[in-house]
């Protein structure tokens, strides 16, 4: 299954450019495709429909309904409105069953006091699974014995942000965590080869990067 995520600093993309990137990309592989589709783009259930009507339309098969709002540092979706969201957007797919992969930012936005996260986004998973969603996605933990409670409290296929300090696959999979994302990871760490690439061109006006390049014929 291909992915089209959102901007790496949390901002939203702008609803239209990320339809059209979406249609682009189903357009060109032959997998399911599944968007970020950031919190529906609108504040109301009728808002969730209308982007999951749009996201099949597009040719997605997915979507990912995250309940944090306004960029990294935003504040958190009532969870009950998130709840009707996800009622609405499985509603509005009508006989297409659209994955939705519902987002708790508990962890990733730092919510609440740290001893109650746990329970926290437990209350919120069970809820969302309640409305219609098919997974569970929760950002921000990396922490194997927090994972492994997430997998036995949450009714549903979990999902795990990686990032530095996240156990490898093997031992999330161990765990029993079922799908592992990336997000802006990989074009980040591509972004910072970019840099190294600039600072030592205009530092030490050396070539050595170029070592590491891939030859022509396999790029």
């Amino acid at each position: 299954m291909a992915a089209v995520l959102g901007y790496p600093d949390g901002e939203a993309i702008p609803r239209e450019l990320m339809l059209e990137a979406v249609a682009r990309i189903a357009g060109a592989v032959s997998v399911p495709v599944t968007a970020d589709l950031e919190a529906g783009y609108g504040d109301s259930p009728e808002a969730a429909a209308r982007t999951a009507r749009d996201a099949l339309a597009a040719g997605a098969v997915g979507m990912n309904l995250e309940d944090g709002t306004g960029g990294s540092n935003g504040a958190l979706v009532d969870p009950a409105l998130h709840a009707d969201k996800i009622r609405a957007a499985r509603e509005a797919a009508g006989d297409v069953h659209l994955v939705i992969n519902a987002r708790v930012d508990v962890y990733l936005r730092g919510a609440g006091d740290p001893t109650e996260r746990l329970e926290h986004t437990i209350r919120r998973a069970s809820a969302y699974r309640r409305a219609g969603a098919d997974c569970i996605f929760v950002p921000g933990v990396t922490n194997g014995e927090t994972i492994a409670h997430l997998v036995e409290a949450i009714d549903a296929p979990l999902n795990i942000l990686a990032g530095p300090g996240t156990p490898p696959v093997a031992e999330l999979e161990s765990l029993g965590v079922t799908r592992v994302s990336i997000g802006s990871g990989a074009m980040r760490a591509s972004a910072a080869a970019t840099r190294r690439v600039a600072d030592e061109l205009l530092g030490l006006g050396t070539f050595s990067f170029a070592a590491e390049a891939l030859p022509s014929a396999e790029l």
